[in-house]
């Protein structure tokens, strides 16, 4: 009986959530049915509105992955160190290197010998935006936030690469892992050396099966956070007044941006459902500014990011990581507000 109790099928995180996310809403339902109602109809013109400009970047991402093109992507990260910061900055800013993380690929290279300053360049700015998180941006809060956020990904790597680099003499800039059972794991199943670089995916049986499969990965990661999220929008502008926020991170308010990227990025939680609510924020007082602030940290210094790259950097690159991601964050948030303020 004990080995047939143990071979049940357990629940994973998402199925407990999604579960308990559906049980809550039934719930509501019984006692305010009108209100639940309204907010499945917002959630779901919110995903139907995104989908033109949300699908191509699920597509790209999928194409990236299943051709092989990471693996040529990590190889701009060899060569004259300048050269490598800007080509990993650039890289990072636009490209899903490693489906959802990237630490596989950066203990990868790491130790296989990769400086750690491109490394740092890329590791700053590829978790800010993506092929995805550009189009569902920018249909979630306007073409200007999506080019501002990519924007100020590259230039978080190259700060990220340029700061470090300055280090580059330390004896942990030169072996920044740490050793120990997760750095082996990661870097053994490193996702850089998975296929070799093809164009043409449709040909080979098991590259469209690695197409199909990061292609539900993503889209199922989307829907999973996004649902949610439109939801949690649709309640908070239902709360909320016009301009509650303004006194607190509005844009005359001085300690906005860095409240922005000091208070809200460590309880971030996912890239595409910050979107909705930072929608939902700017609709009641929040800066475009302090916007763009939480938006950059909490995708580089988010609790749940920190958690990630502590067990795999020792403590001096771990700590300039975190240096260089808050003040990159609050460089983007205040350059995003110049800009605007000039046009």
């Amino acid at each position: 009986m004990m080995e047939r109790a143990d071979r049940q099928p357990r629940l994973s995180n998402v199925q407990t959530c999604i579960l308990v996310g559906v049980a809550s809403t039934s719930i509501a339902a019984l006692f305010w049915p009108q209100a639940v109602w309204q907010m499945v109809l917002f959630v779901i013109h919110s995903l139907i509105v995104i989908s033109p400009l949300v699908i191509p970047g699920i597509l790209l991402a999928a194409w990236i992955i299943a051709s092989g093109a990471d693996k040529r992507i990590a190889k701009l990260f060899e060569g004259r160190m300048g050269w490598a910061i800007l080509a990993a900055s650039a890289v990072g800013a636009v490209t899903p290197v490693c489906g959802v993380t990237v630490l596989p690929l950066m203990a990868g290279l790491l130790a296989g010998g990769v400086p750690l300053a491109p490394v740092m360049a890329f590791w700053l700015s590829s978790p800010v935006t993506d092929p995805a998180m550009l189009a569902t941006t920018a249909a979630t809060l306007g073409l200007s936030f999506a080019i501002g956020k990519t924007v100020a990904a590259f230039c978080l790597g190259l700060l990220g690469g340029t700061g470090t680099w300055l280090f580059s003499r330390a004896g942990w800039a030169a072996a920044p892992l740490r050793q120990n059972g997760i750095v082996g794991r990661i870097v053994a199943t490193r996702c850089a050396e998975a296929l070799p670089f093809r164009v043409a995916i449709w040909n080979d049986a098991e590259r469209r099966e690695v197409f199909a499969r990061q292609l539900w990965a993503t889209t199922r990661l989307i829907l999973i956070c996004l649902i949610p999220a439109f939801a949690a929008e649709h309640v908070l502008n239902s709360l909320l007044q016009p301009e509650a926020l303004t006194n607190y991170v509005g844009r005359d308010t001085a300690w906005a941006i860095p409240l922005a990227v000091f208070v809200g990025a460590p309880a971030y939680v996912d890239g595409y459902a910050a979107l909705p609510l930072t929608r939902a924020l700017i609709d009641h007082g929040m800066s475009q500014g302090a916007a763009m602030g939480f938006l950059v940290s909490g995708g580089v210094v988010s609790i749940w990011g920190a958690m990630a790259i502590f067990p795999v950097l020792r403590l001096p690159p771990f700590l300039l990581y975190l240096v260089l991601a808050l003040i990159g964050s609050l460089l983007a948030g205040y350059g995003f507000d110049a800009v605007l303020l000039s046009l």
